[in-house]
């Protein structure tokens, strides 16, 4: 761990601090202003539409102006989306917030290549672990962002409207610290400057699998903690209880990043995704088994390390499937696989807990689950035989 490499885990915490906020209350302060109960989840969504619709334009300016300087506009719009958040909730105006969060989503869109930069801070063969330590700096949201909800939350008259507020300072916070990093130069152009076809990467099996796997891990993660709050509300449980799980939550995202890398270099990249996808089939059970205070805490505690090892593995896999000067493209490829997931979860997920309940949200999490096994199975076999 070198200095930037720590300055990029704590802007990686920041960035999981307006994440688990938004969460948090996003979907609440969604149900109190939206005209149908349906459309509680519509800010969460918004915030994942605008990641996809923004991640062309991520790349385009990753290309040209370098990593620094894209994150810094990322954080920009961070702080003024948040602005526009709270003059939303104190107006009563839903679509407005909703379209605050779909501006939110280039934040969004340019935070969720904080893990390949940690890549290119480390030496090669100590990527995976830079990757891991990198996405561990999430453990700073895990603690901050549920507090940062629940203590703000009657901070003004209007709820949460003091937690918006407070996501603009922590934005001002990452943009200072972004400031003291240090990014290697790109790589020098060679006569294919662009490298391949990005359908060429595209169609290669460790690029598939890596983008079925982190999306389809991200997507089943996010459908479950999406609806957390709304579910917990429900069920007659404080917002106090929703934000101590999803603290716990987060806190097994990104505790296992101290050792993720580790596990991986050892036992290989299948191997982790495997046991991350085992441990979301056991989180759905535990969710199954009933709605007391304990069931969603276990519940979403597995829920968080099994994404940490599905996605971790994920995005190492990831690195193998391009090379240096084809980058922006096939990263840019990768998170909008994600973020096309992510927004069908963030729909589905306030239409079946508002509709359907959270037995049911449960059981069809279920599906995505069977298709990541499959992919993986797919991939072993294709390296088996390679073999």
């Amino acid at each position: 761990m070198n200095r930037n490499l720590w300055l990029l885990a704590i802007c990686q915490g920041l960035f999981l601090t307006n994440n688990v906020t938004f969460i948090a209350i996003n979907g609440l302060v969604g149900l109190a202003l939206a005209p149908l109960g349906w459309m509680a989840t519509l800010p969460v969504m918004g915030y994942v539409v605008g990641g996809a619709l923004s991640t062309t334009l991520v790349a385009l300016t990753q290309k040209r102006f370098g990593r620094k300087a894209s994150f810094q506009l990322g954080l920009l719009v961070a702080f003024g989306s948040a602005l526009l958040c709270c003059y939303a909730a104190y107006s009563r105006n839903f679509w407005l917030l909703v379209a605050a969060t779909v501006v939110a989503g280039y934040y969004n869109a340019n935070a969720q290549l904080y893990r390949f930069a940690a890549a290119e801070l480390a030496l090669p063969a100590f990527r995976e672990k830079a990757v891991s330590l990198v996405m561990a700096g999430g453990l700073l949201g895990a603690i901050a962002g549920p507090n940062l909800a629940a203590g703000t939350r009657t901070l003004t008259d209007v709820p949460f409207a003091g937690a918006y507020l407070a996501l603009a300072g922590v934005a001002l916070l990452a943009m200072l610290l972004m400031g003291f990093l240090h990014f290697p130069p790109a790589p020098a152009k060679t006569s294919a400057a662009g490298g391949r076809p990005l359908l060429q990467i595209m169609r290669q099996p460790a690029f598939i699998v890596a983008a079925a796997a982190g999306a389809l891990g991200f997507g089943v993660m996010n459908l479950l903690m999406a609806a957390t709050p709304i579910a917990m509300q429900v069920c007659g449980l404080p917002f106090s209880d929703a934000a101590l799980v999803l603290e716990w939550h987060v806190i097994g995202m990104f505790a296992p990043g101290f050792f993720t890398g580790h596990l991986i270099k050892r036992f290989g990249t299948l191997a982790i995704m495997w046991v991350g996808l085992l441990l979301n089939i056991l989180c759905v059970m535990v969710a199954l088994s009933g709605v007391n205070f304990h069931q969603f805490l276990v519940a979403l505690f597995l829920l968080g390390l099994g994404w940490n090892f599905l996605f971790t593995a994920s995005t190492t896999l990831a690195l193998t499937a391009y090379r240096p000067e084809e980058k922006d493209k096939a990263q840019g490829a990768l998170n909008f696989c994600v973020f096309v997931v992510l927004a069908l979860s963030s729909l589905a997920s306030g239409v079946l807990v508002t509709t359907q309940g959270w037995t049911l949200l449960n059981l069809g999490s279920l599906l995505p689950l069977g298709l990541t096994g499959l992919a993986l199975g797919w991939l072993a076999v294709l390296q088996r035989r390679v073999r």
